[in-house]
């Protein structure tokens, strides 16, 4: 596909697009509702456009379900998939998207790259939340007590964060090299990291 001319962007507001990162507990959840309602991003969650597609019975809703019925993780492409129909569906070449947690592999980092600037887009910046781990653990520790939980146990989350360095932490270092990444502290109350966060954002 022919690449396009890049589309422009409204005086002062930030160009590309914003992928937001953060490992298991820090909070990315409810930041990224935060940053969608102060800056009017399209968030895109793949978690979402999983739910969406299976909803609604997609070829590609179908195609997922039949990994994941065998517990097999459903392939890059597929996921890559529903990341182009949900980008070519935004109409307005002037709507601006943030990645919530995607992408979680180098392999897909790359696709994601080649995606939009098919589509004339590209990234603009990574904000990738940062919290010391002992911390994380306590905090997800105390959201499973407090919500009943018993399968976040030690174990499960050490594995988790494993998973994170194993396979999100090479996809910051991919955006590192291009000089895209901002790491902002998560430690503090909910309106203190949200504060760091536009600041990051608004001087972008």
């Amino acid at each position: 596909m022919a690449e396009r001319e890049a589309p422009s962007s409204k005086a002062g507001a930030p160009t590309g697009e914003l992928i937001f990162m953060g490992p298991p507990g820090v909070g990315k959840g409810t930041q990224a509702k935060r940053l969608q309602q102060s800056f009017g991003w399209i968030q895109l969650s793949t978690g979402d456009l999983f739910r969406d597609h299976l909803k609604r019975g997609t070829d590609l809703g179908k195609l997922a379900q039949s990994y994941m019925d065998k517990g097999e993780y459903v392939p890059d492409d597929v996921t890559i998939g529903m990341v182009e129909q949900k980008i070519d569906s935004l109409g307005s070449a002037e709507a601006r998207v943030m990645f919530d947690g995607f992408p979680r592999t180098v392999a897909q980092a790359v696709s994601l790259d080649r995606l939009l600037r098919e589509r004339g887009r590209r990234v603009g910046k990574v904000l990738v939340l940062s919290v010391p781990r002992d911390e994380l653990v306590r905090r997800i520790l105390a959201r499973s007590r407090a919500e009943g939980r018993t399968d976040d146990t030690p174990e499960v989350i050490g594995r988790r964060f494993d998973v994170y360095e194993a396979q999100t932490r090479p996809v910051i270092e991919h955006y590192a090299r291009q000089k895209l990444v901002t790491e902002i502290d998560g430690v503090g109350t909910i309106d203190d990291v949200t504060e760091r966060l536009s600041v990051a954002v608004q001087t972008w």
